[in-house]
């Protein structure tokens, strides 16, 4: 499975097929809260990371490290957990999202493009 760059939109049903071939019923994201943007797919969060860097530009303060549930809806279906979201540099210690600004800014961009 290779990662993909999301600009318009990915429906539940693609997530889920995205989910079971990797892990199952979870997916991996990064979102950049900046371009309104996100990557999925990867094993790790870190590669989707690097190729939003590389391909798009983003800065490592904009992107955060998520994982979707496309079975779950609500606050169930993103968990804001990865260890690319260790950023003491930006305020961010833990490996959660600590800002709720920064975690409403990621449910607009994924609400956006995850469609269904």
């Amino acid at each position: 499975m290779d990662i993909k760059i999301i600009k318009d939109k990915i429906t539940k049903e693609e997530l889920k097929k995205i989910a079971e071939e990797r892990f199952g019923d979870l997916a991996k994201a990064v979102v950049d809260v900046e371009q309104g943007i996100m990557a999925v797919g990867g094993e790790l969060h870190a590669d989707e990371e690097v190729l939003l860097v590389e391909q798009e530009g983003s800065q490592r303060e904009y992107t955060w490290g998520i994982n979707l549930y496309p079975d779950r809806v609500g606050d169930d279906f993103i968990e804001y957990d990865s260890m690319i979201n260790l950023k003491p540099t930006f305020g961010n210690r833990t490996r959660n999202v600590e800002n709720a600004i920064i975690r409403e800014q990621i449910k607009k961009v994924v609400g956006k493009l995850v469609k269904g």
